[in-house]
This record gives structure tokens, C-alpha cells and sequence, in this order.
């Protein structure tokens, strides 16, 4: 039983953005501040529709929420307490179809690099994870 009222969950969940979410600026920023310069997803063309394309480096970045996409051993990625079976579809068919759009994503020749949500509050680390787009792809920068 949902502790919140149709109205009020409904309400809530409108205000999920799907797209320019704060993490997706925080990596954008990140991004230009090392010097990288990208294109955002309007690209309906690729498979899944990354969040980030650098299209010098040949890589696409996904921008993921622990929570939706499931981060394993994540805290964020906790369990619904209520309608279970239906969350469970629900992320079940998230790891899948993120799963099959690396895999068509990487046959294309992209190399992918997914950010977590939670990995955004570590500038430091998140950084070094962004650079090896330089390194992976043999570019200087």
C-alpha cells in the first residue's frame, strides 16, 4: 500500500525529468571544464539515446540514476516497499534495454562510458573516468 495518494505520487513523479537533469549539467560541466567539447542527445539516431556524445573521441556518455538503472550494490538503487512486482518489470526492462543499447552502441564502433549518479559527487575519480576517453581512443587533447 503507497503511503502517498494517487494525486500526490502522480504529482511527483511529473517532476522526474527525463533530460537536463542536475547530474547530466554536473558531467556536461565536468566535460567542458577539461577541455571536451560534446553534443547532447538530440541525436535519435544512435542507439538509446546517450545523454553525451564527443563525437572526436568516437564516445558516447550515459548519464545513469542509481535508482531507475539499478547501479549494483548501489544505496541509492534500494527497493520499493510497495507494488514490487511492477518495479521490478519496471527496472528489469531498464537493465535490459540499456544492456542492448551498449551492445548495438559498441558494434557501431562507440566506445561507452556510463556515470552513475552517485559517482558524480567525487570530482576527483569522475574525472579520471571521463579522461580515459583520451587515452582509450589514442587522441590528443
Amino acid at each position: 500500500m503507497d503511503r502517498i495518494s494517487k494525486q500526490k505520487r502522480s504529482w511527483n513523479m511529473s517532476r522526474i525529468r527525463s533530460n537536463d537533469t542536475g547530474p547530466e549539467r554536473s558531467v556536461r560541466s565536468l566535460l567542458h571544464s577539461m577541455g571536451f567539447r560534446y553534443r547532447l542527445r538530440h541525436s535519435r539516431k544512435l542507439p538509446g539515446r546517450p545523454d553525451i556524445i564527443l563525437p572526436r573521441h568516437n564516445t558516447v556518455v550515459f548519464v545513469h540514476g542509481c535508482f531507475w538503472h539499478r547501479h549494483p550494490g548501489c544505496r541509492l538503487a534500494y527497493e520499493p516497499k510497495s507494488r514490487k512486482e511492477f518495479w521490478s518489470v519496471k527496472f528489469q526492462g531498464n537493465i535490459s534495454r540499456d544492456r542492448k543499447a551498449i551492445q548495438n552502441l559498441k558494434k557501431l564502433g562507440w566506445q561507452v562510458i556510463v556515470v552513475w549518479e552517485c559517482e558524480i559527487k567525487n570530482n576527483e575519480r569522475l574525472s579520471g573516468k571521463l579522461r580515459r576517453i583520451v587515452r582509450d581512443t589514442g587522441k590528443r587533447h
